[in-house]
């Protein structure tokens, strides 16, 4: 039996103390406070880089470049410190009396308290997915700009530098902003639920990792106001393109990453200790829903693997600022070494990507088929399977850069076995809906529809895992389909699987069944029509991230870009659906899903600290169909017969 470390749930959930006045206001942790910290700090930061630059003799004193680097940093930090997230640690390090815990910082009592540090892992997971989804509509109205560019031949309105930054920032907000953060914020409202636990281990350190994704992303934004542009070396920044040959706009890409990667290590770390130390009485490793070990795994990946980005990006900017030559080959340096550093991240991160998605699709099928999920201790295995074959397998993205060519054979072998630890998953999910009571309600429609297009995506890897066709298609629009099938195709319709899944829990009200089922409809056509051309393109030798391309291709080029533009419009109907059903939807019941796990056995939202009493785990969560199956029981249901959950 695993312990649980409890709040009190009988505990007096405090109002806040009455707002300061005066002067006072401008102290207290706010927004009030922002402007004059983020000054302060500014000021600090270009302070010293001056001092020191001025005590060694270099000039000039005022170096932007210098100066900048260093403010991507101080100044977030400013701002951190402004709205509070440093408040109680600095109290601790100097020694000041711990205040008492009066819970007035935990859960939402308005619209304002989105908007402040919070404590309350359900404030923070909407906090990430309202976040994510603002970021995931810039990101998509940057590709809306390059379909219009590339509608016909010719330079119509953007120059080549101005449409690589386009596609550089796209790339880097839908992974590092959207994709990967999405993924935490579903975890972070609903993984302590699953497991029976209060909140997250370390709340405070919970609430500082959402503050830290804005940060990375206004900032990459933002490099579109620097000087000479936006980053615009792609997403994967390869260098010495990125650290000698572009503008100051590329440290704002190195710094973004690095502040992305730290949330994530945060995160990472707060999930792997709330699984392993505060789940539910009774509830082992082996009664743990699918979509907990889903995250477990996830964490772990991102805790191995997010110091090595961070790493080579730091090697980037060095290169970039400092005149050092880690990747100038020409002092010295070895490029492809930072191939083998970022790939050595950024695949085990398309796993990072999907694996919290494999979670959401077997939650889901299983309660929308009304079966238990065939094979359950095999998809969890496969999971951690691919965990260890995830970091086997980089150098498959590098079979046309140089490396030795002993590397590309184990690599090639390495690549196609990962797929049977994810054909084990598929395989399941199709034997768990065989003869089960399916239900098409809009989450199944898209969990559905993940497991067709990432079908269709791994199918597309195993081709670009294999030496002789990757060298045929490498760099060519063959590459951007199956990178869309595997991670719109997976990763975007898990997503929208889980907010549909799991929106009645968060906001207590039911979605618009017809517009779920018509913004799924719109996407799925869209998307099919906008990418499967793609491979087509790439098969001819159309290269990928060029604005301008042969008249011979000028008609595909139009319909993906007509396409393209309606896959976009359907992100407004989801948008409609979700703001108008939050305001106005029809009252949701505890459990409208007729689900076993633990999140939907108590109140829609939930309490303040989720549990009234600590619920007893008793058996899977997955026993739909069997007669007097129960995942966990309350004090109340312990005494007399355990009634069937009743079927849908």
């Amino acid at each position: 039996m695993t312990g649980v470390a409890l709040h009190d749930p009988h505990a007096v959930h405090a109002e806040p103390a009455p707002p300061p006045t005066g002067f006072r206001r401008l102290l207290a942790a706010g927004w009030l406070r922002v402007p004059w910290m983020t000054a302060l700090f500014f000021g600090i930061g270009a302070g010293i880089v001056c001092l020191v630059r001025w005590l060694e003799g270099w000039h000039p004193i005022w170096d932007g470049k210098v100066i900048t680097t260093v403010e991507l940093t101080a100044v977030p930090l400013g701002f951190l410190a402004a709205i509070g997230g440093f408040d109680y640690w600095m109290r601790y390090a100097a020694g000041s009396p711990t205040r008492p815990e009066d819970h007035s910082g935990h859960g939402a009592r308005s619209w304002r308290d989105y908007f402040r540090i919070n404590t309350d892992h359900k404030v923070i997971g909407i906090q990430y997915l309202v976040t994510t989804i603002f970021f995931f509509v810039i990101a998509g109205l940057l590709a809306m700009m390059m379909r219009a560019e590339l509608a016909r031949p010719g330079m119509q309105f953007v120059d080549n530098q101005l449409f690589n930054g386009l596609f550089s920032v796209h790339a880097a907000l839908m992974i590092f902003l959207f994709v990967i953060p999405a993924f935490a914020g579903i975890g972070n409202y609903v993984i302590p639920l699953m497991i029976g636990a209060p909140d997250m281990a370390f709340p405070r350190l919970n609430a500082l990792s959402f503050w830290l994704l804005p940060i990375a992303g206004f900032m990459m934004l933002s490099s579109f106001l620097a000087p000479g542009g936006p980053f615009a070396a792609g997403w994967t920044g390869y260098a010495p393109l990125a650290s000698t040959h572009q503008p100051i706009g590329a440290v704002f890409f190195n710094m973004g990453v690095q502040w992305a990667g730290a949330s994530s290590i945060m995160t990472a770390l707060n999930f792997l200790v709330t699984i392993i130390t505060m789940r539910a009485p009774g509830m082992s490793f082996w009664r743990m829903p699918l979509l907990v070990w889903a995250n477990f795994t996830t964490s772990l990946l991102v805790v191995i693997a997010t110091p090595f980005i961070a790493g080579s990006q730091f090697f980037v900017m060095f290169d970039h600022v400092m005149h050092t030559n880690f990747f100038n080959y020409q002092n010295g340096g070895y490029p492809l070494g930072y191939q083998h550093i970022f790939w050595f991240y950024s695949h085990p991160a398309v796993y990072i990507m999907m694996l919290p998605g494999f979670g959401i699709a077997s939650e889901v099928i299983s309660v929308m088929a009304r079966k238990p999920i065939f094979g359950y201790r095999l998809m969890a295995l496969s999971l951690m399977a691919i965990l260890v074959l995830g970091f086997s397998v980089w150098a498959h993205h590098m079979f046309v850069a140089g490396m030795a060519p002993w590397l590309r054979v184990p690599m090639m072998v390495t690549s196609m076995v990962i797929a049977v630890p994810t054909g084990i998953k598929v395989f399941s999910w199709l034997a768990t809906l065989w003869e089960g009571r399916i239900h098409f309600d809009t989450p199944m429609l898209f969990a559905l529809g993940f497991v067709s297009m990432f079908v269709i995506g791994g199918l597309s890897g195993i081709y670009l895992a294999a030496v002789p066709i990757d060298i045929h298609v490498s760099d060519t629009y063959f590459v951007v389909a199956h990178i869309h099938y595997v991670l719109f195709g997976g990763s975007l319709f898990t997503i929208f699987a889980g907010i549909y899944f799991w929106f009645p829990k968060m906001t207590g009200r039911m979605y618009d069944e017809r517009l779920g089922k018509l913004h799924f409809w719109l996407t799925f056509i869209g998307f099919n029509l906008t990418f499967f051309p793609m491979h087509w393109l790439g098969i001819q030798g159309m290269p990928r991230r060029v604005a301008d391309y042969v008249p011979r291709f000028a008609d595909l080029n139009l319909f993906i870009s007509l396409a393209s533009f309606g896959l976009g419009a359907s992100t407004l109907v989801f948008l409609y659906n979700m703001i108008k059903s939050w305001r106005f939807g029809p009252a949701a019941e505890a459990n409208p899903w007729r689900s076993l796990t633990l999140e939907w056995q108590v109140s829609s939202p939930p309490p303040i600290f989720n549990f009234d009493e600590i619920p007893q785990v008793v058996g899977n969560p997955y026993e739909y169909g069997v007669e007097g199956a129960r995942h966990a029981v309350f004090n109340g249901d312990r005494v007399g017969t355990l009634e069937e959950v009743p079927t849908r």
